[in-house]
């Protein structure tokens, strides 16, 4: 395989890239367990409490005869955000490795853990770290990646083992993001008035506000009832269906975002109100008083979705 066919495609079997990646996973491997330094803390009764409270366990017998839950293992030699210097593990390598030719996403796949016995109030643990296996490349719902196992043992000062735990992961290739599209500069405003419209439009509906006393429809929004005075809202979704019942043809001047000539028409719903909206998918002289439309929906950026009316077809 050819070196420019190698960086074109970085982790296919058979690559320098991946032959790396299992050279230096052998290479992990064969170091095998590996110690990590003591930990920070002995085991002890305030963070046994805190972890009793976390997790809802009410079982007494851990306070009672002074023994740390089982599941705690991993609790007391965990590292803080800053590392100490020194502290380094074979599996390390390892995940820089993976991030270092596009493989930065992770996700856990599996964890089995082994109890030995209690770890006991004031015991000092240590943990020891051995990297298993890496498999892979292979194809994911995540995307293309590896599966990388290590082995972690909790020992006592003694150096009897407390319990150990098998952990997997993913290492996968994120899938490219999708750039941006162009902020559509004709934004609508939004309040508390009309937010219930533009959330009906997200959602594929074309909400008519009403009247929440005396069910009068009404076009545009607006805080009180013309007919009632009433300030109690609702809406109702209406058919998305209606005719032109005016319209006008812009030529100029130039409107950002939009490409002249277009039509901008007021329609009416045979709910009772009229609203305005862009003619799409007509050209401008086939546009006239009573056609029928329907409502569409049209993204016009990452976030906007402006309703629109297309002729409605016979």
């Amino acid at each position: 395989m050819s070196p420019d066919t190698d960086r074109a495609d970085p982790g296919k079997p058979g690559t320098s890239t991946d032959r790396d990646l299992h050279e230096l996973a052998v290479k992990q491997a064969a170091l095998g367990q590996v110690r990590g330094a003591a930990a920070v803390d002995p085991v002890n009764v305030p963070m046994i409490r805190h972890w009793l409270d976390a997790m809802g366990d009410t079982n007494p017998v851990y306070l009672d005869q002074g023994i740390a839950p089982p599941a705690m293992a991993q609790v007391w030699t965990m590292q803080g955000v800053r590392r100490a210097a020194g502290q380094h593990s074979p599996v390390d390598d390892v995940m820089s490795a993976l991030d270092a030719v596009g493989f930065t996403g992770v996700v856990a796949t599996n964890c089995e853990q082994v109890y030995h016995r209690y770890a006991r109030l004031g015991e000092r643990l240590t943990s020891a770290i051995r990297f298993d296996d890496l498999a892979g490349p292979k194809r994911t719902a995540l995307g293309e990646g590896y599966f990388a196992t290590w082995t972690i043992t909790w020992h006592a000062e003694s150096g009897e083992a407390v319990a150990e735990m098998m952990f997997r992961v993913l290492k996968f290739r994120p899938p490219p993001r999708a750039v941006p599209r162009e902020p559509y500069p004709l934004r609508p405003a939004v309040n508390r008035d009309t937010a219930f419209f533009w959330d009906g439009v997200r959602q594929g509906e074309l909400r008519v506000q009403s009247c929440a006393d005396c069910g009068e429809l009404r076009h545009p929004p607006g805080p009180i009832c013309p007919h009632c005075r009433s300030a109690n809202r609702a809406y109702r979704i209406a058919g998305g269906e209606g005719t032109v019942y005016s319209y006008v043809v812009h030529h100029h001047p130039p409107v950002p975002g939009r490409e002249p000539p277009f039509v901008v028409a007021v329609v009416a719903l045979p709910e009772g109100v009229r609203i305005v909206g862009g003619i799409v998918d007509c050209p401008p002289e086939a546009v006239g008083i009573g056609m029928a439309v329907v409502v569409t929906y049209r993204q016009m950026d990452d976030e906007l979705v402006l309703p629109m009316w297309a002729p409605r077809e016979p």
